[in-house]
């Protein structure tokens, strides 16, 4: 089990458990992805997901 706070997109109840207790969904993290200004990559990764600029 992790230690990180997860949330289920369905019903919005908060878990630390990847599968949601109360409908049997799976969960995702409750948090965004750190994003450091001096990425030197995010320019690639945001175009590989097809994200504009």
């Amino acid at each position: 089990m992790s230690g990180r706070l997860r949330r289920c997109p369905r019903d919005m109840t908060y878990t630390l458990l990847p599968v949601c207790p109360a409908c049997g969904g799976p969960t995702v993290p409750a948090h965004p992805a750190r994003f450091s200004p001096s990425d030197s990559r995010g320019r690639y990764r945001r175009a590989a997901r097809g994200w504009t600029i």
